[in-house]
């Protein structure tokens, strides 16, 4: 009895110790990509210029020295004036900048003051992306050339400019408007969770309450097999036969787009919805059914006026599951919905949602793109709470009334 009340408090302890920890580790989740995507909007990129040389093997920054340096250089925020003095070509030279700091405009906060290459011999000053600037010097070899890159510090991102904003250009405008992604996510859930709800209930009903005990067993691991297929074939499906088909049938350049991307989440969805529903149509009391049917209603009248308002908790617990996983799904929609960050005009148009976004732009981003794409992250997260706490609030008022 001794070894036995042991065990159980330490089994006690033991899973109080692992849910803190799960709850813990849930929480700093929470906070890291949370302090992450807020960054963009508090804090600039750097507290002033960086530089970065590129195959200069030595440089001297404001008559600091340094040598084989890959990583920035920093220059203080308060700097009016940089002096940069290198080898290229087995010839010193200097590049001096005058800073205005004062100016809004990253094309005009930088002047060039002297550059000891000329145009003709390289020296070319570009400017590839906004708040960069990249000086090119012929190098030792033929397509071996050496840069020095200036990076101007991106200021606080404007946060009502990020959600309701229309262009997407990270890479050299750094424009970082989601609004069209915003709506295209929101769009093609609910679009996929009108074509797939129908069916979804009424396979749910038909397994329920018309079908016998050993065939219903036996559709029914059919259909929780189907919640195991990966998501990625269902994007290839897409691919090779609902994209081919939309192509076709409307006569468009793309089956790419809208309707795709609905119709197989709608069929993705159904697993859940139809799994979570069923079994709380079977939930229901037999005495419920019996009473319907001594009344003299008939057993579809039953199902359907009975048994599933009984069921009605179950069903929108499936319905909420379903819309989290048409919003939060990413490989199947990044094959089939067309990937385009514009407004949508039509259900045949190209739609990019937010996780398709994170998705296709984390490998390559970084800076201020890669701060944003967290941001993108809490907003989704915000956007599955409002849509989850809509939908409960609605359940509530329906059962209050």
């Amino acid at each position: 009895m001794l070894d036995r009340r042991r065990a159980d408090v330490f089994f006690k302890y033991l899973f109080r110790l692992m849910s803190l920890s799960s709850v813990l580790a849930l929480a700093s989740i929470l906070v890291f990509v949370f302090v992450q995507g807020a960054g963009p909007f508090i804090f600039p990129t750097a507290k002033g210029i960086r530089i970065v040389p590129e195959r200069i093997e030595e440089i001297t920054v404001n008559g600091e020295l340094y040598r084989n340096r890959t990583t920035f250089i920093n220059v203080p925020p308060d700097t009016s004036a940089i002096l940069v003095q290198f080898l290229n070509g087995g010839s010193s030279g200097s590049l001096e900048i005058a800073v205005n700091a004062a100016e809004k405009d990253p094309e005009k906060a930088l002047r060039f003051v002297r550059n000891d290459f000329t145009e003709n011999e390289g020296g070319q000053i570009s400017y590839p992306q906004v708040y960069t600037w990249t000086v090119t010097y012929p190098g030792k070899l033929p397509g071996m050339s050496s840069k020095i890159h200036i990076l101007l510090p991106e200021k606080p991102y404007n946060f009502f400019d990020f959600i309701t904003g229309f262009e997407w250009r990270p890479t050299y405008n750094k424009l970082y408007g989601i609004l069209p992604m915003i709506l295209g996510t929101i769009i093609v859930s609910f679009t996929a969770i009108l074509l797939g709800l129908p069916l979804a209930l009424l396979s749910c009903v038909f397994l329920a309450e018309f079908v016998p005990a050993k065939p219903a067993s036996f559709i029914r691991s059919g259909i929780e097999l189907l919640a195991g297929i990966p998501s990625v074939v269902y994007g290839f499906f897409g691919l090779m036969v609902v994209v081919p088909w939309v192509k076709n049938t409307f006569h468009v350049p793309s089956g790419n787009g809208l309707l795709a991307a609905a119709m197989v989440l709608g069929v993705m969805i159904l697993p859940t919805v139809i799994t979570i529903a069923e079994t709380s149509l079977r939930a229901v009391p037999v005495s419920v059914r019996e009473a319907s049917l001594s009344l003299g209603a008939s057993k579809m009248q039953t199902a359907w006026a009975v048994v599933l308002p009984h069921a009605k908790s179950g069903v929108m617990a499936g319905v909420i599951l379903g819309i989290s996983r048409a919003v939060g799904e990413t490989m199947a929609v990044i094959l089939v919905a067309g990937n385009s960050p514009q407004f949508i005009r039509g259900i045949t148009d190209g739609v990019r949602t937010l996780t398709a976004t994170i998705a296709l732009e984390m490998g390559y981003a970084e800076g201020r793109h890669n701060e944003i794409l967290f941001s993108i992250g809490v907003v989704l997260f915000v956007l599955i709470l409002i849509l989850n706490s809509a939908i409960l609030l609605m359940r509530r008022n329906t059962e209050g009334e």
